[in-house]
């Protein structure tokens, strides 16, 4: 049986790049840097690489080889004091349940869920958010993508099942070019082997106070005022409320027409809103 390679953390990966790319411009080799740094070359080769992550003590020690008039507090340990916001405690919690699953179910209200969302929708999503900075969006970014790729498309991947907003799909999220571009790439998705994807028609339901996957034996939910993981009966509950979901939902085949139609009528220029009102049809 073949293994899947373990995850590679996307904010090692972007902070091993930093160092690589301050350790260059100061042109001193990786043996120079260890030895400034007093730290091992082989632990410090793979802090560069992106296969070990960073710590504030090697963050501050590689700062103050590279930055000696910082006292230790220039931009790696900046990066790193960031890198701690760009994935929230209770999701690097979930991402244990994750890796390991064999079934996801997801439902995301309002926008296209992030397991689903190009890099030019993520970008947008994550860009208003109060207070948010450039390097956050950007680890943030990474590490979305990251998932995708370990969750989606790793070696044995789960079952997964989205049950996609419809409204989700009439929101412009930047541009309409970008939302031809995330219908598209649903569409993509929904052809995968392992993906089943239907579309809950812009209806009264019973799962709008936000979003929620279930793993086996576990759930993670999140709403405006709160996102954890569960393992008790709030499993159940939510499984019982993807079960209405799906119930309710266009069948596969008209999930997919209706997709289609909005990638089309985005990629006109055109708002699906304003389509609607005017009766026009893709």
């Amino acid at each position: 049986m073949k293994m899947s390679a373990k995850p590679v953390s996307p904010v090692a990966r972007y902070f091993g790049a930093q160092v690589r790319k301050h350790r260059m411009a100061a042109k001193l080799s990786l043996t120079q840097l260890a030895d400034r740094a007093r730290i091992d070359l082989g632990n410090l080769s793979k802090i560069e690489h992106g296969h070990r992550g960073p710590t504030a003590d090697t963050a501050r020690k590689l700062d103050a080889a590279l930055f000696p008039d910082n006292d230790g507090n220039g931009p790696l340990m900046e990066l790193y004091e960031e890198s701690q916001t760009w994935v929230p405690p209770a999701f690097r919690r979930w991402a244990e349940y994750e890796d390991k699953a064999t079934r996801l179910l997801v439902w995301s209200p309002y926008t296209v869920h992030g397991l689903l969302q190009t890099r030019n929708y993520a970008r947008v999503v994550l860009s208003v958010a109060a207070g948010v900075t450039e390097d956050q969006i950007t680890g943030r970014l990474n590490e979305r993508m990251n998932r995708q790729q370990r969750i989606l498309y790793r070696d044995e991947p789960p079952h997964v099942w989205f049950v996609v907003d419809e409204l989700s799909l009439y929101r412009r999220i930047g541009s309409a070019e970008i939302m031809a571009e995330q219908c598209a790439h649903v569409l993509e998705v929904a052809a995968l082997p392992n993906v089943t994807l239907t579309v809950m028609p812009a209806v009264e339901h019973n799962a709008d106070e936000g979003g929620f996957i279930v793993a086996e034996g576990a759930a993670y939910a999140e709403s405006a005022a709160s996102k954890g993981v569960y393992t008790d009966h709030t499993v159940t509950e939510l499984l019982a409320r993807f079960g209405n979901l799906s119930a309710d939902s266009y069948g596969r085949s008209q999930s997919l027409s209706t997709i289609k139609t909005l990638e089309e009528i985005w990629a006109r220029g055109a708002s699906p809103l304003t389509a609607a009102a005017a009766g026009e049809t893709a």
